[in-house]
């Protein structure tokens, strides 16, 4: 996905930036967040580029920077500790154009509300002309929603992860006999998009000291192969996935934040997410049950709590479902939970 092609402008005022009172002096903040290492400059860079050079098996590390994949799924590795990135990752959303509707430094989750892809906007010369005065009358139909956790290593670093949620607006109701368009419009859940996800994590990677050009070698780099499949073992369903503890712990967290599961909390060092699940209502036609997740709807069934539980042996990792007080799940959600799962993985 192209830079210039996202252009975010939320639909709620940006508030204003905190005022540093008289008798008080502005802090140095740059030199926290400056890249380690000597400056680089044009010339020296042209010097790099013109030797031959053999592609080490890392590149994509920049300083202390580097972007790790698997499958559709990407997230930043950062030598950094978590408390010194938490105020940076706040203002590059800000300078998105994104308001945050959740900002919880203690669970590391930092989450953005729905804004409008503005660039998606047909640049003809009636938008040019007419949308410059009311630029209100031109919309895509589409909204897009973000969300950052941050994890911290156990080395002291942190890793970064980046989710996306969509909506699209889809006419619905009868059709006149004087328009061909429907009555009313409403609101559905759409696929997540791993490449803006993509976008965002090397825009990330610019604000935090990673060059234009070195940040899309790094997250172009990369291969896909498929790793997990779902099972039944004892009855019960679980989801398989052929890599070890750390990598399938931070592909399962992604997947879930991903797919709009509500994660209330996290134990890495039991493998264990707890989240909140809406059951679908049956004997209805609906799109799906991660749709009633976005619904507000005073009928709607109520959330039920689980546990994901990650365990693994050496490469192997098993994915479960667990209720509210940790015992094993083999309901018709949990089979659609660990699909769900599954097939964000793919």
């Amino acid at each position: 996905m192209e830079g210039e092609r996202v252009d975010y402008k939320s639909s709620g005022a940006k508030a204003p930036s905190l005022d540093i009172p008289p008798d008080l002096t502005q802090l140095t903040r740059e030199s926290r967040y400056v890249v380690p290492g000597t400056a680089v400059t044009a010339s020296s860079y042209q010097v790099g580029q013109a030797a031959p050079t053999t592609v080490p098996t890392a590149a994509n590390t920049v300083g202390d920077v580097r972007i790790e994949r698997a499958g559709s799924q990407r997230w930043l590795v950062i030598n950094r500790p978590a408390d010194k990135l938490w105020g940076p990752v706040r203002e590059f959303w800000q300078e998105s154009g994104f308001l945050l509707t959740q900002d919880q430094e203690n669970l590391g989750i930092m989450e953005t509300d729905f804004a409008e892809n503005r660039a998606k906007l047909p640049q003809d010369f009636i938008r040019n002309t007419l949308g410059k005065v009311i630029d209100s009358l031109y919309s895509t139909g589409e909204r897009d929603k973000f969300r950052t956790r941050l994890e911290r290593r156990p080395d002291g670093g942190t890793e970064v992860y980046i989710s996306h949620r969509g909506m699209v607006e889809v006419i619905t109701g009868a059709k006149t006999s004087s328009s061909n368009t429907g009555d009313s419009t409403v609101w559905q859940p759409r696929p997540a998009d791993p490449e803006l996800e993509a976008e965002f994590l090397r825009r990330l990677m610019v604000k935090l000291g990673v060059t234009q050009e070195q940040s899309k070698v790094s997250v172009a780099a990369g291969a896909t192969k498929q790793t997990s499949r779902v099972a039944v073992v004892n009855n019960l369903p679980v989801l398989q996935i052929d890599e070890g503890f750390e990598r399938a712990w931070r592909r399962v967290g992604l997947a879930l934040d991903r797919t709009g599961f509500t994660v209330e909390d996290r134990d890495r060092s039991q493998g264990t997410y707890f989240v909140r699940y809406v059951e679908p209502a049956t004997g209805k036609s609906e799109p799906g049950f991660l749709s009633k997740l976005f619904s507000s709807a005073s009928a709607a069934p109520a959330p039920l709590k689980y546990r994901i539980a990650v365990k693994s042996q050496g490469e192997s990792t098993t994915v479960s479902v667990l209720n509210g007080q940790g015992a094993a799940e083999s309901s018709a959600n949990a089979q659609r939970i660990v699909q769900v799962i599954a097939d964000d993985l793919k």
